[in-house]
């Protein structure tokens, strides 16, 4: 098989950066100390667990003027059916519509809520969680709820009572926070957060403050008012109505040409946005005013930083011009100096160029960003694949990526490896084309959707120990600690796979021609005791959070490196090839196996094919 050299891999890593790992970082403000030993769990709420069926959605909650049309007999969704059978109602509805099985997942509501997370804390707890990611919270129509209805409460269905949140949400003056009022899913996301600073964790909120839904009370205004809103000024208007004649003219610019999506304005731009680079330029100043409330609304509710979140997950980052963001830093920072605040730089050309993190990792925009950067190399490294990496590739893929940052900021990095927007990682993991390319059915119908195969278990499980002991802070995807599978969005978003639930079968999907097998779905232990133990070795030993990492060989499919201290070793050894290898390590003398508690002697180890070690230095 042809080996890949991608474009990641270039000379500056190889002759610049060889070898030289990254410092340790220095005491500073930014980013918060708290982050580099953040250990991430990142929560999708509407398919998280449903905690109280009472405030369930119904069919007048998932309406909007641009959504799909919500069938008259609408109805939840059950949580442990085969994700691939279609209800009687969903077949008719596709029937008449047209549209097809993908569209009316979108149209799916699960009845997750806050209550649900609240009710899984002692779960999280006991995983070893002590950072949460929750995906948006806000009020909104969709699924996804990026499609804000209003950014300053919380979704009336995650509350205890959607239909007195609406009325008394309907008293307030949407654009003077004097007259905001604290809903009741308000008050319980308030409980969550305090159910969650009692268990020593951090909690961050998503945002997209590029733009709203179509629901959102300033475009419903523009949309009525037309050139005579106070809005007007707030969006990316093409046209105006012109009420002379039979047909709406209105249109306006969405995000990524998407209607439900309206843009907010950008001002004093310099250059064009061009998707996957940085731009200079702000948002309209009314706009950016709301947003600043809304932030020191959730960061110190009612004048308490106390009470409130700890930071902000930013979606779409690079769409935001970076003037915007140094001011949204310099509030966030003046309000919670300890925030984290970490952005979504993703691609600069999909599938193969990811963005450049560097102009938004340091004092003045983001502490941190997800940092897909490492992942793709190392699914490309640990999985099998048809564009594989040699451990040499691989290391001096980290090292790029590592020393093009700001010291300080390498250990708070937000280290994912699968999300609500890619597969999942063991569905990653078990198809062996490029990282988030054709990566479901509808893309490509050969794209395996089911259960994996054991080496693919095995892969992961490698890779899992190369996460959890490198550089970096550790993120897990809801559900891939109990084993969910799953291809790219929507797949990847599942209802959970509670131990406490008995789910039907899944078949692969329902669309693949000839596949006709099932596959038992359910809650797999050993998976969960697998992450259990990998997260407890790590905040067991904080050098795998904050000591140096150094490269002790990179050969073949060989990859040993150290993290240290002035007190402690840990060497983390892989052997990726198909035959057992001797390894060396840099000092004979006493070891024990973290993995699994064994002690041992000497110098030179052999490593069995496809395992690895976590040593420590006795």
């Amino acid at each position: 098989m042809k080996k890949c050299v991608l474009p990641f891999v270039i000379v500056l890593a190889l002759v610049q950066m060889r070898c030289n790992p990254p410092a340790k970082p220095v005491s500073q403000s930014n980013p918060p100390a708290w982050s580099k030993n953040a250990i991430w769990y990142q929560i999708f709420v509407e398919r998280f667990y449903n905690g109280d069926p009472s405030n369930d959605p119904k069919a007048e909650n998932i309406r909007s003027d641009t959504s799909y049309i919500v069938p008259a007999d609408w109805k939840l969704s059950e949580w442990t059916k085969d994700w691939y059978a279609t209800s009687a109602q969903e077949k008719n509805w596709m029937k008449k519509s047209g549209k097809n099985f993908g569209d009316i997942l979108q149209l799916r509501r699960y009845g997750g809520d806050l209550q649900g997370v609240i009710d899984k804390l002692d779960y999280l707890s006991d995983l070893g969680i002590n950072a949460i990611y929750l995906n948006p919270v806000n009020d909104a129509p969709s699924l996804h709820k990026y499609d804000a209805r209003s950014y300053h409460h919380i979704d009336v269905n995650f509350g205890p009572d959607p239909v007195g949140d609406n009325k008394l949400i309907s008293t307030e003056t949407p654009d003077d926070p004097s007259t905001w009022k604290w809903t009741s899913a308000d008050k319980l996301f308030l409980q969550l957060v305090a159910e969650v600073h009692k268990r020593n964790m951090h909690i961050i909120m998503d945002y997209s403050w590029n733009h709203t839904g179509t629901e959102f009370w300033a475009f419903r205004d523009l949309v009525k008012n037309q050139e005579k809103s106070r809005y007007k000024d707030w969006y990316e208007i093409i046209s105006f109505d012109d009420p002379a004649t039979p047909d709406n003219e209105f249109s306006y610019k969405g995000w990524a040409n998407v209607k439900s999506l309206p843009e907010i304005k950008k001002v004093n731009v310099t250059e064009p946005c061009r998707n996957g680079y940085p731009y200079e330029g702000n948002i309209i100043e009314d706009a950016k005013k709301h947003i600043f409330d809304v932030t020191e609304r959730w960061l110190a509710p009612d004048g308490d930083t106390s009470k409130g979140i700890d930071g902000f997950r930013l979606d779409v980052a690079d769409q935001v011009p970076m003037g915007f963001w140094r001011d949204f830093n310099r509030q966030v920072k003046s309000i919670k100096p300890e925030a984290y605040l970490v952005g979504e730089i993703w691609w600069a050309r999909w599938p193969d160029t990811m963005m450049n993190p560097v102009p938004y990792v340091n004092e003045k925009v983001f502490d941190a960003v997800m940092f897909y950067q490492v992942y793709r190399p190392a699914k490309y490294f640990f999985s099998k694949t048809s564009v594989p990496l040699d451990a040499k590739q691989f290391r001096d893929s980290l090292l790029y990526q590592w020393n093009r940052l700001p010291e300080s900021y390498r250990y708070g990095m937000m280290n994912v490896s699968a999300t609500h927007d890619s597969p999942r990682l063991l569905t990653c993991f078990n198809n062996e084309g490029k990282y988030k390319y054709n990566s479901k059915p509808s893309d490509d119908p050969s794209y395996k959707t089911g259960k994996p195969d054991e080496e693919t278990y095995k892969r992961v499980r490698l890779y899992l120990m190369h996460q959890f002991t490198s550089v970096g802070a550790p993120h897990i995807w809801n559900g891939d600690e109990m084993g969910m599978w799953g291809a790219d969005d929507p797949d990847c978003r599942k209802p959970l796979w509670w131990h406490e639930y008995a789910f039907q079968p899944e078949t692969r999907t329902n669309f693949q021609k000839g596949v006709k097998s099932y596959d038992p779905v359910g809650f797999n232990r050993e998976q969960f005791e697998f992450y259990k133990k990998l997260i407890r070795i790590r905040k067991e030993n904080p050098v795998l959070s904050s000591g140096t990492i150094t490269f002790i060989k990179a050969n073949g499919k060989a990859l040993v490196y150290r993290r240290s201290d002035d007190k402690n070793q840990i060497f983390v050894l892989f052997n990726l090839d198909s035959r057992n290898i001797p390894i060396e390590l840099p000092e004979n003398g006493e070891y024990m196996n973290l993995m699994d508690e064994s002690r041992i002697n000497g110098k030179t180890i052999s490593l069995e094919s496809l395992t690895a070690m976590i040593l420590k230095k006795l």
